[in-house]
């Protein structure tokens, strides 16, 4: 007896379909799985046969074949315990193939034949529609992926038992209903930049770092406010788009961590990993790429706190995604691209000990210390970042000063409306922000008063700067010009730009 049914597993960040094929035929007990599957795949044999027997299903105790299609991809995941259990009841009679054509299964089974919670779902659910399957299956404890995506019915039963009525007619389920997106994606935080004492230039960096997307170095000794400064630049950021939620929440799920409860992330991605972070756990990476840092920073802000700390060669790997908004990782059996479109916030201390130029300490460190601890951080990669700014002490009548600094919500308005600029400016471009810009735009929409031409050409000269640094130079004046509502990059915004780009070298 042969059947078919249809599950789902996550390659990367996307769902795949799998054809999971089932044949029982004559011979002695045997339960095989072919196709690739990982172990947490073969263990489905077990848990299946108990699911079965302790539902009150009959269990066929002949020759067993699973194959999982296609063949030439690695499964992984328990999520395809389902469809194989569903495929084994249609072998078995007590279900038709009429009954589970269109239908896609997903989830995990236990010995007693509960379904369980499995991760990916959401992209599982979104396959599933765009290859046009009617009805999709899933845990109860996945509902709120579940009524993120429209135009599909999702069902979520509790048992395999209460599937198998469903689908016999005796107990309907009913479809979970469907969330509006849109009305979630306000999100508040319990950090203000109204917290921030001093820092007008830092505070101004970070305000066009969110205008333009673009990535900022903060150079600073201890407890002149970095950290704190950096913590609220997502507070700062426009709302997320529809689009841009859906795909946070996607990533999330793969790496099953979605909060609890929540049914979409509504809040941009705030990623702070700690220096000693390996390159596979930043990039992504293992025998099944799975996403790293900079893949959970998308649509979001990375902070790397203590730069000079982490591994060069850790940091390297940065280009890449800073350069193009991806990262492509290849294995022998698969070969993934993950998207990272996220601001860098980096932060550090001037010297190792951390008071070099500061007024109230005297620095300790020998001058080959300070110029090997600058040597961490390689020219290429100080090139792709876009401002690279010095902070200075914060002095005790700031700190003692009571009326509350600028508010995180004015400064978002301003944001709003200078993304709003680029978004109407770049339409069918596929590009969101300054910062997304390639050269062709760059050329296109950076259009310079002489005065500021002017500028430019005395200081890429005077500096010896790059054509990369050129360009983002041209990228921040135009974010700076946007905040303006300025068509045309004037004098002060192309100095401002420089100014943010080569402060550290003053």
């Amino acid at each position: 007896m042969f059947a078919r049914a249809f599950g789902e597993t996550t390659c990367g960040i996307e769902g795949i379909k799998i054809t999971v094929e089932v044949d029982v035929a004559n011979g002695l007990p045997a339960f095989d799985i072919v196709g690739l599957p990982a172990m947490s795949v073969r263990e489905a044999r077990e848990r299946v046969k108990s699911a079965l027997r302790n539902s009150d299903f009959p269990f066929p105790m002949t020759h067993i074949t699973v194959n999982l299609a296609p063949a030439d991809m690695k499964k992984d995941g328990s999520g395809l315990d389902l469809p194989i259990a569903v495929g084994i009841l249609v072998c078995s009679h007590f279900l038709e193939q009429a009954q589970v054509e269109g239908k896609i299964f997903v989830g995990e089974l236990s010995l007693d034949g509960q379904i369980r919670k499995v991760s990916g779902v959401l992209p599982m659910i979104l396959e599933a529609k765009k290859a046009g399957f009617r009805e999709i299956y899933i845990p109860e404890a996945n509902i709120a992926e579940g009524k993120l995506v429209s135009d599909i019915d999702v069902y979520t039963p509790r048992t395999l038992k209460e599937l198998a009525n469903h689908l016999l007619g005796k107990q309907k389920l009913v479809p979970v209903p469907k969330e509006n997106i849109l009305a979630n994606l306000e999100k508040e935080y319990d950090v203000d930049f109204a917290d921030v004492k001093g820092q007008p230039v830092a505070r101004r960096a970070l305000e066009i770092a969110a205008a333009g997307g673009h990535s900022l170095l903060m150079i600073g000794a201890p407890g002149c406010g970095k950290t704190m400064l950096a913590r609220r630049l997502v507070t700062i950021l426009p709302p997320m788009t529809e689009e841009e939620a859906l795909e946070v929440t996607k990533i999330y799920s793969v790496v099953n961590m979605l909060p609890n409860g929540d049914k979409i992330i509504v809040e941009r991605p705030f990623r702070s990993p700690h220096h000693s972070i390996s390159s596979s756990a930043l990039l992504g990476g293992g025998t099944i790429p799975r996403p790293g840092e900079v893949t959970l920073s998308h649509n979001g802000v990375l902070f790397l706190d203590e730069l000079p700390e982490f591994e060069r060669s850790t940091l390297e790997m940065l280009r890449q995604p800073l350069e193009d908004g991806e990262v492509n990782i290849s294995r022998v059996r698969a070969n993934m691209t993950f998207p990272s479109k996220f601001i860098l916030c980096a932060a550090q201390n001037p010297c190792p000990c951390g008071y070099l130029g500061d007024k109230y300490h005297r620095c300790t460190c020998k001058q080959k210390e300070i110029d090997n601890y600058r040597r961490r951080i390689s020219g290429p990669l100080l090139d792709r970042i876009d401002m690279q700014i010095n902070l200075v002490r914060v002095e005790f009548d700031e700190l003692k000063n009571k009326a509350p600094g600028e508010c995180s919500h004015a400064i978002r308005q301003r944001v709003i409306l200078a993304r709003k600029l680029q978004l109407d400016r770049y339409v069918g471009r596929h590009i969101f922000c300054n910062a997304q810009m390639t050269r062709r735009e760059v050329v296109q929409f950076c259009q310079l008063e002489p005065a500021a031409q002017n500028i430019l050409e005395k200081y890429f000269a005077s500096l010896h700067l790059s054509a990369r640094s050129h360009d983002r130079i041209l990228k921040v004046s135009r974010t700076i010009a946007d905040l303006d509502r300025s068509e045309l990059i004037k004098a002060q915004h192309i100095a401002e730009a420089i100014q943010l780009r080569t402060s550290i070298n003053g």
